[in-house]
């Protein structure tokens, strides 16, 4: 029994000396591991706690990116900013330094930006931090952009003559429609069409050439800024050229392509004429075979009228007679048809 009681106390202090070593060796790992951090946040009065720097290793969030944003956001008096919402935005896979960074900059130029917008921006993919340097110093954009392909802007006025424009547009960033709201390029395009429905309606190129403001002031009428993310202040014309003379080629392929149906057209009806002429033909060739075919039944109704008696030698001399003086009068008259026996049949005229 007294052997049992002694080594009892033993066991305890073996178990607390184990607890303790174990205690020791973990705050030596947590030290080592995050007790610079802490050390940093609490010089910067900054308020991050070890358990906070420890949840984030088990949620596996850098910590050092959490801290020292945490720490620049403080110190330019950012203070609404807590290392939860940090924490989660990195979480989100968001550009947690882009959204400090942001937040800075517009504090500095007096921008309205609070943090769940400026998260949401990020998450969105849009560059927050240069959508906030471009509220503060607009940029210029050109229209139309040479990326694409394209040097300028063409259009055509009422007389006919087209007009190659250059435009420089100077946009700020409209940060609360930069989410949701339409790109660069849909700026540029709008532009574009803008530019290209000012030069159709001036009466002649002549007078585009003369007030080119007249081209920047009738595009910023229309609004184009609206829907995007991005505030027009300004369009400026660089550069106008004038181009080929659109009308006089469309007239010309207008004429052109009337020639070419008149040609069709009148082709066409040669080739009707051509047909009748040759149905003509046709018919003046059998007319001529029914003539053939009366003038054949002749002898043989003469022969008939001898036999009945109502036709006498003396009948017959007669018609001759006459036959001869008229084919006389015929040649005398110019023409060539000579008299023919009755039953005959001869040239005809």
């Amino acid at each position: 029994m007294l052997a049992a009681a002694t080594t009892m106390p033993q066991l305890f202090w073996v178990i607390v000396g184990l607890v303790a070593i174990v205690l020791g060796l973990a705050f030596i790992v947590v030290a080592l591991n995050f007790g610079r951090l802490w050390v940093t946040a609490w010089s910067a009065k900054t308020e991050v706690t070890m358990m906070e720097l420890i949840g984030m290793w088990l949620r596996k969030v850098n910590s050092s990116v959490i801290v020292y944003r945490k720490i620049q956001a403080w110190k330019a008096g950012l203070t609404d900013i807590t290392t939860t919402d940090l924490e989660n935005h990195y979480l989100a896979q968001g550009r947690v330094q882009n959204v400090v960074q942001a937040l800075i900059s517009a504090q500095r130029a007096r921008i309205p930006l609070d943090f769940r917008t400026a998260c949401a921006i990020d998450l969105a993919g849009r560059d927050i931090v240069d959508a906030v340097h471009t509220s503060v110093n607009p940029k210029v954009i050109d229209a139309p952009n040479a990326a694409a392909g394209r040097m300028t802007v063409d259009g055509v006025a009422k007389n006919g003559i087209q007009l190659k424009v250059k435009a420089r547009v100077t946009v700020r960033t409209n940060i609360p429609r930069l989410v949701g709201g339409a790109t660069e390029e849909t700026v540029i395009a709008r532009v574009g069409e803008g530019i290209v429905a000012a030069i159709g309606a001036a009466e002649t190129h002549k007078d585009v050439l003369e007030q080119p403001d007249k081209i920047s002031k009738a595009v910023l009428a229309k609004g184009l800024d609206a829907g995007t993310a991005f505030e027009i202040l300004s369009i400026d014309i660089a550069d106008i050229d004038v181009g080929d003379n659109i009308g006089a080629r469309l007239q010309a392929d207008q004429a052109e392509a009337d020639k070419k149906r008149f040609q069709a057209e009148a082709e066409k009806r040669r080739a009707l004429a051509v047909a009748q002429e040759q149905e003509n033909r046709a018919q003046v060739e059998a007319n001529r075979a029914l003539v053939v075919l009366a003038e054949a039944e002749i002898p043989k109704a003469m022969a008939e009228a001898f036999r009945s008696g109502n036709f006498g030698i003396m009948d017959y001399y007669r018609m001759r007679n006459i036959q001869a003086d008229t084919g006389m009068r015929e040649t005398i008259a110019g023409k060539t048809s000579a008299p023919t026996e009755p039953g005959k049949t001869g040239p005809h005229p």
